[in-house]
């Protein structure tokens, strides 16, 4: 004996980096008060999304009658023998009506996409 201790080794058998990707899931499909509160926090998310777009889309709506009332020049303008304000209300109206969707529907998955994020986190 030479009078030395031997050094202590940790042995590692295998990794736990899925212990918490099957927790969270499970909290999330057993509907615990973990995965309650984090399906809560992304239909507080799209509901938040919602009512931010909509109430902008609404806001566009609403300002164009009362630019007509600030400004009645642009009631009586007239393109092409169609007066201004129904190629507003008829025709680019809906352009906005379908971008404001197609964004609604981007950030919705953007949400859902962060909500799978914290729910498949490895880490």
């Amino acid at each position: 004996m030479t009078g030395q201790i031997p050094r202590r080794e940790r042995v590692v058998l295998g990794r736990r980096r899925g212990a918490r990707v099957v927790r969270t899931r499970v909290e999330v499909q057993e509907q615990t008060e973990v995965g309650d509160a984090l399906v809560r926090g992304l239909m507080r998310a799209q509901l938040g999304l919602a009512l931010r777009l909509g109430l902008s889309v609404t806001a566009v709506i609403v300002a164009i009658p009362l630019l007509g009332t600030l400004f009645p020049a642009l009631t009586t303008a007239t393109v092409a023998g169609i007066r201004l304000n129904w190629i507003v209300l008829g025709v680019l109206l809906y352009p906005l009506l379908y971008a404001t969707g197609r964004l609604y529907v981007r950030f919705a998955e953007q949400n859902e996409r962060d909500f799978m994020g914290v729910v498949d986190d490895d880490s």
